[in-house]
């Protein structure tokens, strides 16, 4: 079988079927393989009828007895099916499945596997799983993420299929070097011992293998970009040192150690001649911007420019604001590129950076397009670089003649990972926060407290400061969403009609979301309804109340950033959190922010309890999905395999022996959306 066959080419694929395993992103029979189990049942402990444990999944062999029956009531049709052993008897139960009446031979002998429920005062087991136990599967049986339409049967049953068209047909990506030295097993064995493995330790051996070798692409990708950036290209030697002090002594304010660390290890690399890549990592407020002015000034003084690309229009026009304010009074002409400029206006702006009279340029993704053209680029800064693709800040760089690339984000990631995610940058951390800086009281309540809640952000609005309030979030369901905050927007307005309210949205054009931003922070807004747009990208002081609904959905590292949108004033500021959640882990969650305001710390608790999820989603960080590794639980593995791949590129820097043309093909086919030139 070709693995890059097409589902439909499968035995028992329709157009429903395919369409359904398509929302999966599975396209292909090697989709199929790669879909692997989200967790196991292990079935190998049986017990009997009179032993079945209430609320629980239980797995037991049983006869059936007589014939199903069909019992409507209202608008349900419930299947009964009477099952029995040496011990008792139970009642098998399905909803709506009238063809389960004939399923099943009499007296013939089933493996089943259910939840045993009390319903209307009788014991029964709800929808079980079933199979005729002499063709019943290993004891330990995978559940595979689904959707409605695709049972763990049928799943099983199409792995099952592949699997036994592909048997020992799978080539072999890893060296025989590395597996030996890491102790892997093979492709196949894995392959087969992921999906359906007899023993405990044949599924760890597979499990093992299958997250290294996910792994080890994933680094040798992050490397290969490096190694791409870096190769033969000489970088701009800065020279004048003192004007880096120069500037920190014009700043309103002193300079934190850890920002003038992070300044020192920048400054080392673009004096050596090699092209920096340098990743700047701080909390919300530690003063990456300071850090980047220093470096664009010192940059200008060399007789460079300097380019700042950041994801909003919003933010664009703040950090233009605050360069303005520092380096007109230098002499330092500085322009902002956005779409909402005239054409004239862009034409003198375009005009005034490739005559070299513009010296710093700041701008949205406005700044990489091809019209514009710079006079002597020295120095790209991107401002929330995981907005951004890995390629997106490369077509910066590419505008001049190799400038050194600073890259800054304000989502904390704790070392060892940033380290490994960002492979193809060295990496800074601002770890300390400014002297004085006013502490958030955050607080989790209840939706009992809403009125109070409501009524407290009323008071503050008296006093001429602002609010924002979150609306929940809903995964992939931009129209939902917009639902959910105008209809909480028009609710909020007829309670409190005698304040400014107003929302933001993402089907929102972007025009208007910008003059919403702008009108709240100008001050003509009292409370703003958002979705999570407003995480990145804008700075309100008066803002001092930040009310987040369904919290208990959202990921820690996002409530952080959200929290980080107040407190920016003198004004004591207050982050209230409504959960919803009655699980031990969303008490946990809400623990950790109503006692922590440490962003790496709260990262760290981010990945332990709620696993890598949305925070290291690839979406956020333009890095290739991860299929089975898990980036917290899998983190000794993550390092053997970077390991390996800096050994790999040692002995053979462009995949180019023979033996590493199979490896070569499947980096480039998982990097294929970053367009990797290897």
């Amino acid at each position: 079988m070709n693995l890059h066959c097409s589902i439909t080419e499968l035995p028992n694929i329709g157009e429903q079927r395919a369409k359904k395993l398509n929302s999966l992103g599975i396209i292909t029979a090697e989709d199929v393989l790669t879909h692997f189990p989200r967790e196991y049942d292990d079935r190998s402990n049986l017990c009997k009828i009179k032993d079945l444990v209430l609320n629980e999944e239980n797995t037991f062999l049983a006869k059936v007895r007589g014939q199903g029956e069909n019992i409507r009531i209202k608008n349900i049709v419930f299947t009964r099916v009477k099952l029995y052993d040496e011990t008792g008897s139970i009642f098998a139960v399905w909803y709506n499945q009238m063809y389960m009446k004939k399923a099943f031979e009499e007296r013939t002998t089933y493996l089943f596997t259910g939840k045993l429920q009390k319903k209307y005062g009788k014991l029964e087991i709800s929808s079980p799983e079933y199979e005729k136990a002499e063709t019943a599967l290993n004891q330990i049986v995978p559940i595979y993420p689904s959707v409605h339409g695709l049972s763990q049967k049928i799943w099983r049953k199409l792995i099952g299929e592949v699997l036994n068209q592909t048997k020992g047909q799978l080539k072999e990506d890893l060296p025989f070097w590395v597996r030996k030295q890491y102790f892997l097993c093979e492709r196949n064995f894995a392959m087969e011992n992921i999906h359906f493995p007899e023993t405990q330790e044949r599924f760890f051996q597979a499990r093992r293998r299958l997250v290294f070798e996910e792994f080890f692409l994933l680094q040798l990708g992050l490397l290969l970009m490096k190694q791409t950036l870096q190769e033969g290209k000489k970088g701009i030697i800065m020279k004048k040192q003192n004007k880096i002090v120069e500037f920190q002594n014009k700043l309103p304010f002193t300079m934190t150690n850890a920002q003038k660390n992070v300044l020192l290890e920048i400054k080392e690399d673009m004096i050596k001649g090699k092209v920096m890549n340098r990743l700047v990592q701080g909390d919300v407020g530690s003063g990456k911007t300071a850090v980047a002015m220093a470096i664009a000034y010192w940059t200008i003084q060399n007789g460079y420019q300097a380019a700042l690309m950041v994801p909003t229009e919003v933010l664009a026009e703040q950090h233009y604001q605050s360069f303005c304010e520092m380096f007109e009074p230098l002499g330092i002409k500085t322009v902002l590129l956005s779409g909402s400029l005239t054409a004239k206006q862009k034409r003198i702006i375009l005009e005034e950076i490739a005559e070299g009279k513009a010296k710093m340029i700041l701008g949205t993704h406005a700044v990489i397009q091809k019209n514009v053209v710079f006079y002597k680029l020295g120095l790209v800064i991107t401002d929330e670089q995981h907005r951004f693709g890995v390629r997106q800040r490369g077509a910066l760089s590419e505008k001049g003649n190799n400038p050194h690339v600073l890259v800054m984000t304000a989502t904390p990631i704790p070392r060892t990972l940033a380290l490994i995610l960002y492979g193809d940058l060295d990496i800074s951390m601002i770890d300390e926060l400014p002297p004085g800086r006013k502490k958030i009281d955050t607080l989790a309540v209840t939706p009992s407290y809403r009125e109070r809640i409501y009524n407290f952000i009323k008071k503050y609005a008296d006093m001429g400061l602002q609010s924002y309030i979150i609306c929940p979030m809903i995964e992939e369901n931009e129209k939902m969403e917009m639902q959910a905050v105008l209809s909480y927007t028009e609710a909020l307005q007829q309670k409190a009609a005698e304040y400014r309210i107003s929302c933001v949205h993402g089907k929102m054009k972007a025009k208007e979301k910008q003059q919403v931003m702008e009108e709240f922070a100008k001050g003509n807004i009292d409370i703003l309804v958002s979705t999570t747009v407003i995480e990145v990208g804008i700075n309100v002081p008066n803002a001092v109340i930040m009310l987040i609904e369904n919290a208990e959905r959202f990921g820690l590292a996002q409530l952080h950033q959200l929290r980080g949108r107040v407190g920016r004033g003198s004004e004591k500021s207050y982050c209230i959190l409504i959960n919803e959640g009655k699980s031990k882990v969303a008490k946990q969650r809400m623990n950790v922010m109503t006692k922590s305001s440490d962003g790496f710390v709260i990262s760290e608790m981010d990945l332990k309890l709620r696993g890598p999820g949305e925070f290291f989603g690839t979406k956020q960080h333009g890095l290739p999905e991860l299929k089975i590794g898990n980036l917290y639980k899998d983190m000794a593995i993550l390092k053997e395999a970077q390991k390996a791949a800096q050994e790999l590129l040692q002995k053979d820097s462009h995949l180019e022996l023979p033996e590493h043309e199979q490896l070569k093909q499947q980096v480039t086919a998982l990097w294929q959306s970053e367009q990797l030139s290897i």
